[in-house]
């Protein structure tokens, strides 16, 4: 059953599916999560029902011809941005979500390689959006998303230089960790070995 649309925030997600998925053999956002829905599906639900104003999915050439042919749509407040320079990868891709985003602040950063997404995580870091920048955080280690501010994301778009490593970027901000009981936030399905490992279940998930 899917579940109802939380009334809108003030916010957004920026979903980066450009990678070339050399590893995986296809688009990691097209893998299917379940019988009837893909990695994209799943995320840009999940951000839909927390209530995100809007969803940018940066991606490749590849992908939104991939798209095409399938004729896939995605109805609403959701935008796809081809990122036309994969060699400045990660930095570059973000900026581009940042531009699309229509003034909606704070914005959420999320991987395509990680579909398992916890409600509670999202507003756990949401309800500290006033801070620089959230990284939840399971066991000690960060992951997965993480939540930009206005001040932020503003300083990512008057930065000249698109070929940045986005990690060092954010060191001149204040980081908040936030400990929380997902250890699905650590999650990074890179190839096809790691893909049937976790859908078949030989690595749970709780």
């Amino acid at each position: 059953m899917q579940k109802s649309i939380h009334r809108y925030k003030n916010c957004s997600a920026i979903i980066l599916a450009a990678g070339r998925s050399s590893r995986m053999g296809m688009p990691k956002f097209a893998l299917q999560f379940s019988e009837n829905r893909t990695f994209l599906d799943e995320i840009i639900d999940q951000y839909r029902i927390f209530g995100c104003k809007k969803i940018v999915v940066v991606i490749n050439k590849e992908g939104l011809i991939f798209l095409q042919k399938r004729s896939k749509k995605f109805a609403g407040n959701i935008a796809f941005i081809e990122n036309t320079h994969l060699d400045r990868e990660r930095f570059y891709s973000i900026k581009l979500g940042i531009q699309n985003v229509e003034n909606n602040f704070p914005v959420f950063i999320h991987n395509v390689d990680n579909p398992f997404i916890d409600q509670k995580v999202l507003e756990r870091l949401y309800s500290l959006s006033s801070k620089d920048y959230i990284v939840p955080v399971f066991n000690g280690n960060g992951g997965h998303p993480i939540l930009l501010s206005r001040n932020v994301a503003g300083e990512i778009l008057k930065e000249t230089k698109n070929d940045l490593i986005f990690s060092v970027f954010l060191k001149k901000f204040e980081k908040t960790r936030v400990d929380v009981r997902d250890k699905n936030i650590l999650i990074n399905i890179n190839t096809r070995e790691e893909y049937d490992r976790w859908m078949n279940g030989e690595v749970s998930r709780d």
